[in-house]
């Protein structure tokens, strides 16, 4: 299977790795080993992360308060969002 990211959310996760690297150098690389991580897990166990809507998942990410929202299409992972857990909640639901 493969991974492909919604446009918004490509920009959320290079924001984010930029936001980090400005406020502690290495600190970017380290949040984007921690998605790429979570994003694995994803892989591994699709179906395993809880369901935020019908067809929608969260897989929560160690060290960083965010979480990565995905759907399982027929052949491919959509990620939606990697949402910081401090944003409003439903801000991301127009994309899916």
């Amino acid at each position: 299977m493969k991974i492909a990211f919604h446009p918004e959310a490509m920009r959320e996760f290079l924001e984010a790795i930029d936001f980090y690297e400005y406020s502690e150098s290495g600190l970017g690389f380290d949040f984007s080993n921690e998605i790429r991580t979570t994003i694995r897990n994803i892989l591994g166990y699709p179906n395993a992360w809880p369901q935020l809507s019908k067809d929608v998942r969260r897989c929560l990410v160690n060290r960083f308060p965010y979480g990565v929202l995905y759907s399982v299409e027929r052949d491919e992972i959509l990620i939606l969002a990697v949402m910081n857990l401090r944003r409003h909640p439903d801000y991301w639901k127009e994309r899916h």
